[in-house]
């Protein structure tokens, strides 16, 4: 096509000062059609603040919202931002760097090379490729995720994986609306829907972090919702998150 590829990193920010700039200046290192959009939940940190300091340089884009509502809203706002800006590929990263973002090129490469629609940076597909993980929170992740995975009769092996590349053209045909989650079963209802209804998902060996500095927001009142709620998408009309063309 005329004109350059173009990918947005999306990242949700609630109190991630400490994070936030080493990250905005490791994407700007990356090759220049990868770009960053900051979505800040109103962090009392001023997180956003510091994101401002870097909104001259074109690649770097800020969307600031009223309140926390949750990951799922979080990003919903993020996609629905970054349209306006023409990407092909957006991507979805933490701010805490438990997500390198070297390997987004990989991503891409892929869905290029492969016409994919997503691709899923995966911690289980390779063996179990988690750095600095207590065994309590790995026994979690990785039997919650057979868990879903079984119920929803899907092949993914890390179907709560957050760190993904989605093809722009079919995200944009999502009905935002009907998607149910807000926490961290978001993550599997995105992956599992773009799976049921048929389009194309390959999952990307990475390496995952432990987090460098701030609080982990995994808790147990959020795996619970988790697994309540893979229970509810298994019984959905999967033909509702997408708008049929």
């Amino acid at each position: 096509h005329g004109r350059k590829m173009k990918a947005i990193i999306i990242v949700p920010t609630y109190n991630e000062k400490d994070n936030i700039e080493k990250m905005i200046n490791a994407v700007l290192e990356l090759p220049s059609y990868v770009e960053i959009l900051v979505v800040d939940d109103n962090s009392p940190d001023k997180t956003a603040d510091l994101v401002e300091k870097y909104l001259d340089n074109k690649r770097v884009h800020l969307l600031k919202r009223e309140k926390k509502e949750g990951l799922g809203p979080a990003y919903i706002a993020g996609f629905k931002h970054s349209f306006s800006y023409n990407p092909d590929y957006v991507i979805e990263m933490d701010a805490d760097f438990s997500h390198d973002p070297n390997f987004v090129i990989k991503f891409i490469e892929r869905m290029e090379n492969e016409k994919l629609d997503l691709v899923i940076g995966s911690r289980y597909c390779n063996g179990i490729s988690v750095v600095n993980w207590p065994l309590r929170r790995l026994f979690l992740s990785y039997y919650g995720n057979r868990y879903a995975s079984f119920v929803l009769g899907s092949k993914i092996m890390d179907i709560t994986g957050g760190f993904k590349c989605f093809r722009v053209s079919v995200l944009k045909n999502m009905n935002f609306d009907n998607i149910l989650s807000t926490g961290y079963s978001f993550q599997i209802e995105m992956n599992y829907s773009f799976e049921s209804n048929g389009y194309k998902v390959k999952e990307e060996p990475i390496i995952f972090y432990e987090r460098r500095s701030g609080q982990s927001k995994m808790s147990k009142n959020i795996i619970a919702e988790a697994l309540f709620r893979v229970l509810r998408l298994k019984f959905r009309n999967k033909k509702n998150y997408f708008n049929t063309l």
